[in-house]
């Protein structure tokens, strides 16, 4: 590799894919060596069946969709902090006649394609005819869904009693027969568990006797919200006794303010224990301690079901993320680190992306771009596209470059700044945690990065505004809570990496700094698409990797020439999207838009990853 004098190359965005005709000897030989352990689409059941194979508790969480473009927004980015949780599954609702549905789809394709979550959508018969259940199981398995909770539903808002529709369903247990008889064992099929009854049948021997006849036929059975323990666990030995052996998740849905669990309980008539209600009583006015002792309750409660030989436990997070976290922080569940972090992203379960193990460190920050600008890719045989050299990436309009905040809420933030030296420090103090998010980064620095936050704090103020970072790591346990991932017993490693944007006059310095460097490789360009680098190589150049027993060393991190390229017009937009944000004439969107006109976005890595000091560099 030619790591000498700098070149600059003047590339047009019609050169930016070199077409490069695919060894097809090495592809039939990769194919015969064995893949990498990467996570794959799996029924829920088999999922919880490696879980007690293993001797662990698991846990899955439910959402529902949000009613505002904002909302599903926000959700996107919990569930993506959710998933380092360690969920075995989600599930997603589904409103009344499907009057969610296709939302419901969207947000089931999304967590499995971008976020990697395994996903169970909810199917009621409620206002749903034939057709329409026909339609929703098609697009279903279309999006590589393969888990469904299949439920009669409730009737339809301002509806007293539920009623069946032309050439509908009346029950779940018909549902479950016809998905069933349509995709034989396609489906994993969940339904639900009334341990009070349902509230529409007083008569609960009757009850029991249709859900025993439902469940029988089901894969698994996830109950209905309860705050009774003991009445929980009599009707699980009861069931069990009437031959019924299918997984059982109880439904824990924690207590978030009492005005909502008062509302919650009633609704679904759920008995509540006089304990509870008196241990409320003095607080109900505090939200804070209200939320607390939610958590609390919840951890109890659970606590008494796996004393009991329980080990699942499903959630209603209410599209909430706080209590959840405490919850299994105070149950001191954690999720394996080959479960929660199979690869240092998180592996999409998109059918086209089953062999997918690597992604250029670029998109580290903006995932959901990457996965709709790669969407057409039709196979990952190499592990990320079909001929390495030629990736053809969609148009960044069809993520439609934005910023996750309204105008409100991102003046907030980043305020009017009116210099250099005020844009410099925003970025200081996103690096300081004092900002939750930059336009490049929707979320705070992650864990790695904070173990060099005063370096990169130090940087940034000078002028070099990072958008994205990691440490060099020599060798670390993959079940390092911080660095590791992957399978057991193995060991990863990763070379230093910063990127970010700088003035011209400061990237003529610290191009000169790297040439005494000969481990150190660059990439500058600017908006316009000139290119300043060391190498001549337009090849991938590996900056995180893992040694497993047993298979082949896994590079799931990149950093790739062409790629940098597609992603340089991202990262550009987002300055132009934070400018709009002010008036066109005011000093803020006048300097916002001279940096994008000027400034170059830098990648640099020190490949010694051993000895290297990338930031003696500044």
């Amino acid at each position: 590799m030619f790591w000498g004098t700098p070149i600059i190359i003047n590339l047009r965005k019609d050169q930016c894919a070199p077409s490069v005709q695919s060894n097809k000897k090495e592809q039939n030989q990769r194919k015969k060596k064995k893949d990498p352990q990467i996570a794959a689409r799996m029924k829920i059941t088999k999922k919880i069946q490696r879980a007690l194979d293993e001797g662990r508790c698991f846990w899955s969480f439910e959402y529902f969709p949000p009613k505002t473009d904002i909302g599903v927004s926000n959700l996107y980015d919990r569930m993506e902090r959710m998933y380092t949780l360690g969920p075995e599954f989600i599930d997603v609702t589904w409103a009344a006649g499907g009057s969610s549905s296709e939302l419901t789809l969207q947000i089931c394709t999304t967590a499995q394609a971008v976020y990697g979550l395994e996903t169970c959508m909810h199917l009621t018969c409620t206002n749903m005819p034939r057709a329409k259940i026909d339609e929703a199981l098609k697009e279903a398995k279309a999006a590589g869904i393969q888990n469904i909770l299949a439920l009669r539903g409730d009737p339809p808002r301002g509806q007293i009693n539920w009623t069946k529709v032309d050439s509908g369903f009346s029950n779940a247990i018909d549902l479950v027969k016809y998905i069933k008889e349509q995709y034989g064992d396609y489906f994993c099929i969940g339904v639900a568990g009334y341990p009070e009854g349902h509230i529409e049948n007083h008569d609960f021997g009757q009850d029991f006797k249709y859900f025993v006849e439902k469940a029988k036929i089901a894969d698994y059975v996830v109950t209905q919200l309860f705050y009774d323990v003991e009445l929980y666990l009599k009707w699980v030995e009861q069931v069990r006794e009437a031959g019924v052996t299918c997984p059982i998740l109880p439904g824990i849905m924690p207590i978030q303010s009492y005005g909502g669990f008062k509302r919650m309980t009633s609704l679904c008539k759920t008995k509540v224990p006089a304990f509870i209600l008196e241990e409320l009583e003095p607080i109900k006015d505090d939200d804070k301690a209200v939320k607390e002792y939610g958590v609390s309750l919840a951890v109890s409660m659970c606590n008494k079901i796996k004393a009991a030989g329980g080990r699942g436990f499903h959630f209603y997070c209410l599209n909430l993320e706080k209590s959840v976290r405490l919850i299994l922080e105070g149950l001191e569940f954690v999720a394996p680190i080959e479960v929660a972090k199979p690869l240092p992203w998180s592996p999409s379960l998109a059918r086209n992306r089953e062999k997918e193990t690597v992604r250029p460190i670029f998109w580290k920050n903006r995932t959901r771009s990457y996965i709709l600008r790669t969407e057409s890719w039709d196979d990952f045989p190499n592990g990320r596209w079909g001929d390495s050299r030629s990736p053809a990436y969609g148009d960044i309009d069809g993520y439609g470059v934005s910023l996750k905040y309204t105008e409100e809420e991102a003046l907030a933030m980043w305020g009017n700044p009116k210099t250099v030296a005020d844009i410099c420090n925003v970025f200081v103090s996103f690096c300081k945690n004092e900002l939750s998010a930059l336009p490049w980064c929707d979320q705070p620095m992650t864990s790695e990065s904070a173990n060099i936050r005063d370096k990169l704090t130090s940087i940034n103020a000078r002028g070099f505004l990072t958008i994205n970072s990691q440490p060099a790591i020599d060798g670390a346990l993959s079940s390092d809570p911080v660095y590791g991932w992957g399978p057991k017993n193995g060991f990863v490693y990763q070379k230093a990496y910063l990127e970010f944007f700088v003035s011209p006059a400061e990237l003529d310095t610290l191009i000169r700094k790297i040439s005494a460097v000969p481990t150190v490789t660059f990439h500058a360009v600017n908006k316009d698409g000139d290119l300043k680098t060391n190498t001549q190589s337009d090849g991938p150049n590996a900056v995180t990797w893992g040694v497993f027993p047993g298979q082949e060393i896994v590079q799931p991190t990149v950093v790739d020439p062409v790629s940098f390229m597609a992603w340089k017009d991202e990262a550009f937009d987002l300055w132009n999207k934070w400018a709009s944000i002010y008036k066109d004439d005011s000093p803020t969107a006048k300097l916002i838009r001279e940096i994008t006109d000027t400034w170059f976005l830098v990648n640099i890595v020190d490949n010694n990853y051993r000895q290297g000091n990338i930031f003696s560099l500044f």
